[in-house]
């Protein structure tokens, strides 16, 4: 057998296989060839995995407040040998002191060397609950009584940022899921019923949508969120910043699925239910919006970075997540001052758990619109 002749029978049974799977199959085949979106997806599930397991994560407890640590910076983690001369099998860190400069008469924080703290794993702590429900003390990291660990620095309230950013995390990303979840639901009904139905239906939605689109979002969205009540219980306030970002983001596909539909309705499968008896609501629903279910995927993973980015913008102005809840943004509230963030620069951390889920997000729903259609050539 010839080398090309070989090919071309891998390529036929290649081609066989391809025959034989399903959709998601063929999706999911098309998107792991993808390297950046792999990336991407792991980038997300990583601050997911942060999210959930914050309390875990977290050497300290997260809502400890420490004032006598306030704007402590971030501890160096040292290997092998201290100051003294000691050898270390593992990592460990100095606790900071203040110091005096003698010149400028500044308070600065130094590393004490006189006593290093190894870092251990799997150590026991502050006592919470594992994913809510089971109570435990096990935490990842964590040194021994007396010493301190803060991989990130704290705050002006002497809180961990680390473990506190992981916990923004929930607030951050179950917004913005839950409020894209939302968007992509009125938009994807909407834009179905509209191509489906078309005529004096599909104009008045149509109009609807346009009138939705026009206003400006970022100011609409400002004034809305401004409208929430100081007084209002944080599930009450989650609740209505995720319906805010979802009822101004829905418009954009409610015109991208009505267009997907308008070109579906007159094929052959949509004419032959219709000939069958199929209801309206089993065309939409059976046919139809399994048909634009990539494209709606596609969309849900690209709106969540923007609905982060909101979110973080208003909490940053202090108009969007307000405590005791706690988001990305509200943690940059504290960049505001000037002069606070000259001097402790390390504050502007949770910035990296922003860019990193914006990018994850876009990876991964890159490889999903490249993947939604699995047939076409590349």
């Amino acid at each position: 057998m010839t080398t090309e002749s070989a090919v071309a029978v891998l390529n036929d049974q290649s081609a066989a296989e391809e025959l034989h799977e399903s959709y998601f199959q063929l999706v999911w085949r098309r998107f792991r060839r993808s390297k950046v979106s792999i990336i991407g997806g792991l980038m997300v599930l990583a601050l997911t995995f942060m999210a959930v397991f914050a309390e875990f994560l977290s050497p300290t407890p997260i809502d400890e407040i420490n004032l006598q640590a306030a704007f402590t910076p971030p501890q160096s983690i040292h290997f092998f040998y201290d100051a003294n001369g000691n050898f270390h099998l593992g990592p460990f860190v100095y606790n900071y002191v203040y110091e005096l400069d003698p010149t400028t008469f500044e308070v600065r924080w130094v590393e004490d060397t006189s006593k290093a703290y190894d870092i251990k794993f799997f150590v026991q702590g502050s006592e919470y609950l594992f994913l809510g429900i089971i109570p435990t003390n096990l935490h990842l990291y964590g040194v021994d009584e007396g010493g301190t660990i803060y991989l990130l620095g704290t705050d002006k309230l002497g809180r961990d940022l680390w473990g506190k950013a992981c916990e923004a995390g929930r607030i951050s990303l179950s917004m913005s899921f839950f409020g894209t979840i939302v968007s992509v639901a009125i938009g994807s009904v909407l834009g179905v019923a509209s191509g489906y139905y078309g005529g004096g239906i599909d104009n008045i939605l149509q109009r609807f949508t346009e009138f939705i689109a026009a206003f400006p979002q970022l100011p609409l969205w400002m004034a809305l969120a401004a409208l929430v009540p100081k007084t209002a219980n944080p599930l009450t306030v989650f609740i209505i910043m995720a319906c805010i970002f979802a009822l101004l983001t829905w418009t954009t596909l409610a015109r991208e699925v009505r267009g997907k539909v308008l070109s579906l309705r007159e094929t052959d499968f949509i004419l032959a239910a219709k000939e069958m008896g199929a209801s309206d609501a089993r065309i939409i629903f059976r046919h139809l919006y399994p048909n634009t279910l990539s494209h709606v995927i596609v969309v849900l993973t690209l709106n969540i970075p923007g609905v982060i980015l909101a979110e973080s913008f208003l909490s940053f102005l202090g108009i969007g997540i307000t405590e005791p809840l706690i988001s990305w943004g509200l943690m940059m509230r504290n960049t505001q001052d000037i002069q606070t963030l000259g001097q402790n620069a390390w504050i502007l951390a949770p910035i990296a758990f922003i860019v990193i889920a914006v990018l994850g997000f876009n990876f991964m729903g890159d490889g999903l619109r490249d993947a939604a259609d699995p047939y076409a050539v590349k």
